[in-house]
């Protein structure tokens, strides 16, 4: 029985619906037992891509196909797990034992790493990435940033370089910048504020502003945002972290910010930049579910 190339084949979630997006190369036979168990999967011509909806699509498809190759996939563990015997990858967070296990500590830029790894998965129990044999070579490409970013999140490294900023000149105007970001405003000029509640981006991410007090702010704090200040009165504006619900709202840009548009300190986020937020936005509301069904 012909199937799909296993490194061709790919499983993820979706950003703004709930589902996942499944893609294979065509292969009649497997195509149609897959059609077979998700009726409701769509076609997507313009991504070529599969839409299969619901809250466990991405679990349900992943077992799925781990059924359908099984021996497939048995086969290129196997070829995986000599080639990292005759080649390993010598880390202090990489571990051989079934699988490849990464263990590093919190780090946005391993996590970005190892999502875009086929089958890679996230193990809570353990609180590591499990890495299936069969993408050792994916691993292996990725594996010299996710080595440099899990050494810059060492929390000795952190702490180095936290002493080393606080005697840069650059200290003073980015503890200010921290100070106004946990007051939640920020500077933006008083002729071209953006729409109250509506998601925008700005130097800091996506934000809703939430109104202005009129308080002008004085050209030394604005000059320390990346922004022009030459458009007048700056004034400060209150800001919240939009909910999920607003971000799948909002309608994404047509085109990327100009530069006019960031110069003035806020534009329209572009669809990149809305997933992005949209993603973090879902992990901060499971995180708060989680921690909700903990007290009950």
């Amino acid at each position: 029985m012909p199937v799909a190339p296993i490194e061709e084949i790919q499983v993820r979630g979706q950003d703004d619906r709930t589902g996942a997006i499944v893609s294979f190369p065509y292969d009649a036979s497997l195509v149609e037992r897959f059609r077979a168990r998700f009726p409701r999967a769509r076609w997507h011509d313009d991504s070529r891509t599969w839409f299969v909806p619901g809250t466990t699509a991405e679990r349900r498809v992943g077992l799925w196909l781990q059924h359908e190759l099984s021996e497939p996939m048995a086969f290129a563990d196997e070829r995986g797990r000599d080639a990292f015997a005759f080649d390993p990858i010598e880390s202090q967070y990489l571990e051989a034992n079934d699988d490849l296990i990464v263990r590093t500590p919190y780090s946005r830029i391993v996590i970005e790493e190892l999502r875009a790894i086929p089958w890679a998965a996230w193990d809570a129990g353990e609180r590591a990435w499990r890495v299936p044999y069969r993408s050792l070579e994916a691993l292996r490409e990725r594996w010299l940033t996710i080595e440099i970013a899990a050494r810059r999140a060492e929390p000795g490294e952190r702490k180095r370089r936290r002493e080393e900023l606080k005697r840069t000149p650059e200290f003073a105007a980015i503890k200010e910048l921290a100070t106004e970001r946990r007051r939640k405003r920020l500077p933006l000029p008083s002729s071209a504020l953006p729409p109250i509640g509506r998601p925008v981006m700005t130097a800091i991410g996506i934000v809703s502003v939430t109104g202005s007090d009129g308080e002008i702010a004085d050209l030394a704090t604005v000059a320390t945002y990346p922004v022009s200040n030459t458009m007048g009165d700056y004034v400060w504006v209150f800001w919240r972290s939009p909910t999920l619900d607003e971000l799948v709202r909002t309608w994404p840009a047509r085109r990327a910010s100009n530069e006019k548009e960031q110069a003035r300190g806020w534009w329209l986020p572009t669809l990149a930049e809305l997933r992005v937020a949209r993603r973090k936005a879902r992990s901060i509301e499971r995180a708060a579910a989680t921690r909700a069904a903990r007290t009950v």
